[in-house]
């Protein structure tokens, strides 16, 4: 996409990561919770190339324990890290960075499916924002809620779509400065990428 004198302008004007409750108590009790993690790094880190700011959340934790440590360096720079007890993550730590009118394009990783996700997910689209669910970087304790909350999320708007697919929505052009090192990242993530869509995507 380019702007009337032909310059290169990302497709996203107003992106944003949201990375929800990926703790440590959760590890073992997670489906696939590593391949989320994989998914997670990638778009953290696309994050850090493109400059998007990211908002992480905690769900109670002295119970349930800090963000897993494989993230932990890629979110040192968050815009916001919140514990909470509400499920979702539209807290006012978080939606006070979210006065404009103009709405945002906010991507989502983490857990769990059917409880956290989809009720930040209704609550980003009842405000008037873009919401990216990323099939490759969600998931729940038992495997079986994953379809059936990503199809509620698509009948109530959402995009349901895949970490490289949102990725290079995100950028759009091909000309932007900072393409060659995204194109750098899918390389050098491209076999986590195969892992954890053949992981999570196999009960979609």
């Amino acid at each position: 996409m380019a702007d009337k004198q032909g310059t290169p302008q990302r497709r996203l004007q107003r992106p944003a990561i949201f990375v929800c409750d990926l703790q440590d108590k959760f590890r073992n009790a997670i489906w696939n919770f590593d391949k989320v993690i994989l998914t997670s790094q990638k778009v953290l880190r696309a994050a850090e190339v493109l400059q998007i700011p990211t908002f992480v959340t905690t769900q109670n934790r002295a119970r349930l324990g800090e963000t897993v440590s494989e993230l932990k360096p890629l979110l040192e720079k968050a815009t916001a890290d919140v514990d909470k007890t509400y499920f979702s993550m539209w807290v006012p730590e978080i939606s006070k960075h979210f006065q404009s009118s103009a709405p945002s394009e906010v991507v989502i990783v983490g857990i769990e499916s059917h409880i956290c996700v989809t009720q930040t997910t209704l609550d980003l689209l009842a405000n008037g924002h873009k919401v990216y669910v990323l099939a490759d970087g969600v998931s729940s304790c038992n495997k079986e809620e994953i379809p059936i909350a990503l199809d509620r999320l698509r009948r109530e708007g959402a995009v349901v779509t895949t970490s490289e697919s949102w990725l290079y929505e995100c950028v759009g052009d091909a000309g932007i400065s900072e393409f060659r090192d995204i194109v750098k990242l899918v390389k050098d993530t491209s076999s986590d990428t195969k892992t954890a869509l053949g992981a999570l995507l196999s009960k979609i």
